[in-house]
This record gives C-alpha cells, sequence and structure tokens, in this order.
C-alpha cells in the first residue's frame, strides 16, 4: 500500500483500537503495532499492568463506542458483562453524602479490562481493514520536522528494522508514550506538560460474588477531599465469571495495604464498611494486585505551533488521569470521536493531524479539569503546571461551585441529572451553568440527607446472607 491509503497506530489498547476503527473508514489498511503480544482470549498482557484493577466505561465513552462499532456492547454483555443504572443501580458515598436513587438517567458498563480489551479488538479486525503486528517495537518516526511519513519498527527476534509508510501515524501507546523524545529527534518545538500527582496507590484482589446472582448494586466509598487527610477510597464492581473486583486506593500517606491480611481491614477503616461487610466471608479468587502509575499528566500538543502533517496523538499519550474518576476509557473514545469527526470532514487532507490534536486537546480538556482540580485538595499533592485555572483564586472559585454541585446533586434529582451527565462524560462541564441548573441549586435539595447506604429491602437481605443482620434500609 501506497502511504496515502495507508495508517499506522501505535499502541493496541483501547485508545488504539478506536482510532484504527475511526481510520479503516477512509484508508485501505490499517497497521496496529503494539511491543506485546495480544493473547487469543481475554488474558492479560504485561504491557497493561493497569488491567488487573477495576474498569467503569462511563454512558459518555460507551455512546460513542457503540457508533464507532455498532453491536459490541451487546457483544459485551453477552460474553457476561454487566450494565448498572446510575443512579439507581450504584451504592456512592461521595465527598458529600450517600446518593438517592433517582430514576436512571445514565449507565455504566462492568467487566474486567481484559474482556473489554479482547471483545474491541476481535470486533474491530472484523473490518478486514485491520491487521495486527504485535510483538513489535517502535524504534523511531520517520520524516522530519514538516510532516511524519511513517515509523520504523523492529518484530521481535529480527535482525533488522522495517519502515512502515503511512499517510496518518496515530501515538496510542499510553501513559509510557515516548512521543516527547521522538518529537524532540525530529526538532519539534518541546511541549508544555502539566502534571498533578496525589501519589495514590491502587490494590486489587478479585472474589467469588457471594450472591446467586451477581446483580447487587456497584459500590463507590469515596473520600472526602475537602478533609485536608489522605484520601481512601473503594469500589466494587461485578464483572464476568459470577465475580467481583474490589480495587482499594489511597493518596501518599494514606496508600493500601499489599498484604492480603490487611486488604479487607483497610476496606472497613473507610467512610463506610458496605463493602467490607459484602465482603467479609466472600472467597477470594486472586492475591493483591498494585499499582502506582496514576499521576494526572498532560501534554499540550495542541499548543505546538508547527505541529508536523501525519502524526497525531490521542488518549494516555496526551492526557491520563487518576484512575479513580474512571475518565480514562470514556476520555479515549472521545480523542477517537474526534478523529472520526475529522476525518469524515476533510479526509487526510493537509491540515488534518493540526486539526485533530486541536479537537483532542478540547476532548481531554473536561476529564483534565475534574481530576486535577479535586486532586489538589489532598495533602502533599504535587504539582508542575502553567494551568491558570487550577492556580489561585481561579482554582477556589471552582472548587466552591463544583462542592455546591456535589453537595446539591446528591439530594435534587434535577442537579443531579446534570450533573451525572458531566462526570460521565456525556455532557460538557459547562453545561452545569445552564439556567435550568442554577435554578435547582437556588431553590434547595429536594430529599433529605441520607444518613445510610439506601440500600432496598432485597439489597439488605443481599447483605444479610453475607453478615448477618444490619439496620433497616433507608428509602431508595
Amino acid at each position: 500500500m501506497t502511504g496515502s491509503t495507508h495508517a499506522v497506530v501505535l499502541g493496541g489498547s483501547i485508545a488504539g483500537t478506536l482510532a484504527a476503527v475511526a481510520l479503516s473508514r477512509h484508508v485501505q489498511s490499517v497497521t496496529i503495532v503494539d511491543r506485546d503480544v495480544f493473547p487469543t482470549e481475554p488474558d492479560f498482557r504485561r504491557g497493561l499492568p493497569q488491567a488487573r484493577h477495576a474498569h467503569l466505561l462511563l454512558s459518555g465513552g460507551a455512546r460513542i463506542i457503540e457508533t464507532l462499532m455498532p453491536g459490541v456492547t451487546s457483544e459485551l454483555i453477552a460474553s457476561g458483562a454487566h450494565r448498572r443504572e446510575v443512579p439507581t443501580e450504584c451504592l456512592w458515598l461521595t465527598a458529600y453524602g450517600w446518593q438517592h436513587r433517582f430514576p436512571a438517567t445514565e449507565f455504566i458498563i462492568t467487566c474486567s479490562r481484559t474482556l473489554l480489551d479482547w471483545t474491541l479488538r476481535d470486533h474491530a479486525l472484523r473490518t478486514g481493514r485491520i491487521t495486527v503486528m504485535d510483538g513489535t517495537e517502535v524504534l523511531e518516526l520517520c520524516g522530519d520536522a514538516h510532516r511524519v511519513t511513517g515509523v520504523r519498527v523492529r518484530g521481535r527476534g529480527a535482525d533488522e528494522p522495517v519502515e512502515l509508510t503511512a499517510g496518518l501515524v496515530v501515538d496510542a501507546t499510553g501513559r509510557g508514550s515516548p512521543l516527547k523524545q521522538w518529537l524532540a529527534a525530529l526538532k519539534v518545538e518541546p511541549v508544555q506538560e502539566d502534571l498533578v500527582d496525589t501519589g495514590i496507590a491502587y490494590a486489587t484482589r478479585v472474589f467469588r460474588a457471594p450472591f446467586k446472582e451477581n446483580t447487587f448494586p456497584l459500590v463507590n466509598v469515596l473520600a472526602d477531599h475537602r478533609a485536608r487527610r489522605p484520601g481512601q477510597n473503594a469500589t466494587l464492581v461485578p464483572i464476568e465469571g459470577d465475580r467481583l473486583i474490589l480495587t482499594l486506593s489511597g493518596t501518599r500517606g494514606g496508600e493500601p495495604p499489599s498484604a492480603e491480611s490487611q486488604f479487607l481491614p483497610f476496606a472497613r477503616r473507610l467512610r463506610s464498611p458496605l463493602i467490607a461487610d459484602l465482603l467479609e466471608h466472600a472467597e477470594p479468587l486472586t492475591g493483591v494486585y498494585g499499582s502506582r502509575s496514576t499521576a494526572n499528566r498532560r501534554r499540550h500538543y495542541e499548543r505546538i505551533a508547527a505541529w508536523p502533517e501525519g502524526l497525531v496523538a490521542i488518549g494516555d499519550s496526551v492526557a491520563a488521569f487518576n484512575p479513580i474518576y474512571a475518565h480514562g476509557l470514556s476520555a479515549a473514545a472521545h480523542c477517537a470521536d474526534a478523529l472520526a469527526r475529522e476525518l469524515d470532514r476533510t479526509g487526510l487532507a493537509p491540515g488534518l493531524a493540526a486539526s485533530v490534536q486541536r479537537s483532542v486537546g478540547v476532548a481531554v480538556d473536561d476529564p483534565w479539569m475534574l481530576a486535577a482540580s479535586q486532586d489538589l485538595s489532598y495533602p502533599d499533592c504535587r504539582t508542575d503546571m502553567k494551568d491558570p485555572r487550577l492556580v489561585g483564586g481561579a482554582h477556589a472559585q471552582s472548587r466552591t461551585f463544583a462542592d455546591m454541585v456535589g453537595d446539591a446533586s446528591l439530594r435534587d434529582p434535577d442537579v443531579h441529572r446534570a450533573a451525572v451527565k458531566v462526570t460521565t462524560l456525556s455532557a460538557p462541564v459547562n453545561s452545569l451553568e445552564a439556567p435550568e441548573v442554577i435554578a435547582a441549586l437556588r431553590r434547595g435539595a429536594a430529599h433529605p440527607p441520607l444518613t445510610r447506604p439506601p440500600l432496598t429491602a432485597r439489597e439488605t437481605a443481599m447483605l444479610n446472607t453475607t453478615r448477618g443482620d444490619v439496620s433497616a434500609p433507608e428509602p431508595a
């Protein structure tokens, strides 16, 4: 294939797979290059250590993925993934208290990351225009500061590198992307980078669901970021195979334990012991897996004045977030959507790469602000940034408004409807400034605060089977 009819995607994870699908509609062939050897069934691979932890596919990303890959959501559900309606099928203890379970307006897809990656890749490869070069290392970009013409790669065990010519190269290599170094070698100006690092660490263990049906709500117990102490959190979600995955996390000074004997005791010391009660007698199916690659980091490639033609960066290569906010997968989908829209508008015309990079910058801006602005509240959060919205009075003002919305959304269905659209990346952050939302904030909450998790009678009975009697539930 000539370069104009061929595209190369570096990295075969979610962002890379979605980018390949978008490109396959505009070129004759797409090659995905990844240094890992992809499994032939849902399984772990070395280059994706975060796959051990809980992953949430929020509705804002799930809808985009379904548009790019019609039918893939049904395939996930058929393979054992779960859909939880938000907030109806969720028990959320946020920084501000327990969330009332108003009628659902959004949803979350939960399954193991291995199943999600494998299902999306399998679906993508059925297009017939996408091929995979796995077990292959990317050495450098080909071209110059004005235009990238391809990449030089070397397969595992090969003596000599191979040059892949391409009309467009997409960097989707994730948090560890070497794109900065590749661009420096081409004499492209340095990229501006912002960093917000709470030092948050993760620990995860998988359990057999202690119920006959794995239908218990998703449970999220979050720290109060206003407390000025290390934040400690827990997320319990159902995955395929009648299993539950529990991910514990803690910011610098409050990290979760790696010892199995201390895993559930950590969960019991959180702001609610609900998760520990649920899993007290559940059968663990794995050991404890940890991770520390969790900083919020944004590279402003869209600000490089002379961005080279033929090159696009998306996903975690551009902006990586603290995973506690579950925005990574959906942000990757929004990046792929930005690529798809620009391709639909201009095809591989001159100026495409810069246009896509600007659109990607817009796509990651909301999740960047949502994560970074809240993480700045934790003690010993380390920063290296120039974003004026995250310093001084501007940051204090935005946090005051965010706290007001967060508190009101627990008890007012109208505010919650607007807030959950933002947190699931289904609507932009500035939609919270709509007149109807401001009016709802001014009139006051419609429901009283909850002092206990809003369990239904059925859920209380499920909990009783694992832990004995509990207090009567509050109305959901």
